[in-house]
C-alpha cells in the first residue's frame, strides 16, 4: 500500500452512539436504512471511516449479532467506508456480549483502554477484558482503534503492546475521547499531555470532543497534525442552541476546518493504507 501524504485528513463519523434517544432527536439515524443513507452522505462529504452503534426496532441500543452483521454487510455493499463497530455498546452491556461484536466481521473495532466514570454511570473496561478483546482482534484480523478517555489509558496502551505485540496490520491508531464527564477535559492542554504519553509504536491518532468541547478539540488536534472524529454520537448542536440537522453537516464542518490548515479529506483508499486494512 502507498504512503499516505501528510496533508490527508482522516475524518471518522460516529453517527448514532448509544446515549441519545430517537424521541429526543428524531434526526438521529437509528434504522438500517437511515444509517446506510447517512453513511453514503458522509462518504460523499469527506468521511473515510464510520464508527457504528446499532439500535433495535424500538430504537434502543443493542448488540444483537444478527443486526450487527446485517449492518456491516449493508455498509460494505453501499459504501467504501471503513466499517468500525463499537465494542463499547452502551454502559449497561455485559462484557461477554461486547466480545461477540467481533463475530460480525467489521474492518475495525473500538477498543477502550480502561474503565471510566461516564456521567452518572461507569464504562467498565477491566484489564483482563481489554487483553482478551485485543487478542481476539489479532486472531480475527480486525484492526482496533484504541479509545483513550484519560491519560492513564494512554499509559495502559504501552503496557498492552509490550505484553501482546502490535495489532493486526502493524499500525497503531488511537482516538482521544475528550470532554466526557469523568474523563479527561476537552482542552488543548489535555491533548498535548496525552500525546506526550503515547508509545512510540503509535502511527496515527485522532481526537473527539464531546458536546461543547467539539470545536476546541478539533482545532487543537489539527494544530498538532492529528485526525478528527465527528458525529451526532458526540455532539447534537452545530452552534450554541442550534440543533445538528445531519451527520453530513458535521463532516462538512470538519472538512472546512481541515481546509483552513491546508489539509484535505483522506480518501477511503488512503484510510485503508493508513490503517493497513485490506
Amino acid at each position: 500500500m502507498s504512503v499516505v501524504p501528510p496533508e490527508a485528513l482522516l475524518i471518522t463519523v460516529a453517527p448514532t452512539g448509544a446515549e441519545t434517544s430517537k424521541a429526543g432527536c428524531p434526526q438521529l439515524p437509528t434504522t438500517l436504512e437511515e444509517l446506510v443513507q447517512t453513511a453514503k452522505d458522509c462518504e460523499a462529504t469527506g468521511a473515510a471511516m464510520i464508527h457504528v452503534h446499532v439500535r433495535d426496532a424500538d430504537h434502543k441500543p443493542t448488540l444483537d449479532l444478527g443486526l450487527l452483521t446485517a449492518t456491516v454487510e449493508a455498509l460494505h455493499e453501499s459504501t467504501d467506508l471503513i466499517v468500525q463497530l463499537s465494542t463499547g455498546g452502551s454502559v449497561h452491556d455485559p462484557l461477554e456480549a461486547r466480545l461477540k461484536v467481533l463475530d460480525a466481521q467489521p474492518d475495525s473495532c473500538s477498543l477502550t483502554m480502561g474503565t471510566t466514570n461516564f456521567g452518572d454511570d461507569v464504562f467498565l473496561n477491566p484489564w483482563p477484558f481489554v487483553c482478551e478483546l485485543y487478542q481476539l482482534s489479532q486472531e480475527r484480523q480486525i484492526v482496533p482503534e484504541f479509545e483513550l478517555f484519560d491519560l492513564g489509558q494512554a499509559h495502559a496502551l504501552v503496557r498492552l503492546i509490550d505484553k501482546f505485540g502490535l495489532p493486526f496490520g502493524g499500525r497503531v491508531h488511537c482516538d482521544f475521547v475528550m470532554g466526557v464527564p469523568g474523563g479527561m477535559p476537552g482542552t488543548a492542554d489535555a491533548l498535548v499531555a496525552g500525546l506526550a504519553t503515547l508509545p512510540s509504536e503509535v502511527t496515527s491518532w485522532s481526537a473527539t470532543g464531546i458536546g461543547r468541547t467539539t470545536l476546541p478539540v478539533a482545532l487543537a488536534a489539527l494544530s498538532k497534525g492529528g485526525h478528527l472524529r465527528v458525529g451526532m454520537e458526540d455532539v447534537l448542536t452545530i452552534s450554541r442552541g442550534v440543533p445538528v440537522e445531519s451527520n453530513a453537516q458535521l463532516v462538512e464542518r470538519a472538512v472546512a476546518l481541515g481546509e483552513m490548515v491546508q489539509r484535505r479529506p483522506m480518501s477511503t483508499a488512503e484510510a485503508r493504507s493508513l490503517l493497513q486494512i485490506g
